[in-house]
């Protein structure tokens, strides 16, 4: 009886800290690096879904809006070397409304979002829409509160990104990025 009761208590301990990391504090503002953290479990104004949620919607054609930053060209490539950016993989049929996701964002990021969101719920700031990137990843929370600083009600938030959409058996295809 002993040794059990040792080896629940070490399982405790062990257990402990990971609930500790996943109890993060929604912050005032936006989140900046390291962007690929642990995030909270909530944002204020939105609504979190699951994976299982998010296939659910997805089947109703509700918009996927993906926020991950666009590949930059490689520093110190010789002048003259040809680059293609790899292949973007996200849900099917998603917008990539790409680098609105970061902390601090220019005006033709801000535009990209803001105009990306007028299109996509059709003028309906109620309107459901689904943001994510990856998962543990501050991106699409910074995009989904600025949905919700918009006037936006209808915001759903994927915290498990296109990861949790593949562990839930959903494939992934290549985007191209949305106009400016």
């Amino acid at each position: 009886m002993k040794r059990l009761g040792a080896v629940l208590a070490l399982l405790l301990a062990v257990a402990a800290p990971a609930q500790t990391l996943a109890q993060v504090p929604e912050p005032k503002g936006f989140r900046g690096e390291p962007y690929r953290a642990e995030t909270p479990a909530t944002l204020a104004g939105a609504q979190v879904i699951d994976a299982a949620e998010a296939m659910r919607l997805h089947a109703r054609g509700v918009p996927f809006i993906d926020v991950l930053p666009r590949q930059a060209r490689p520093e110190g490539l010789p002048e003259g070397t040809l680059w293609n950016a790899p292949p973007h993989l996200s849900i099917p049929g998603a917008t990539w409304l790409y680098d609105t996701g970061y902390d601090r964002i220019a005006p033709a990021e801000e535009a990209r979002l803001r105009n990306g969101l007028i299109r996509l719920s059709g003028g309906d700031k109620a309107a459901p829409m689904v943001i994510f990137c990856k998962r543990a990843c501050w991106m699409s929370w910074n995009a989904g509160k600025r949905a919700v600083a918009l006037g936006y009600t209808g915001v759903l938030w994927f915290p498990d990104g296109v990861e949790g959409w593949q562990e839930q058996g959903g494939s992934l295809e290549p985007v191209s990025p949305a106009g400016p």
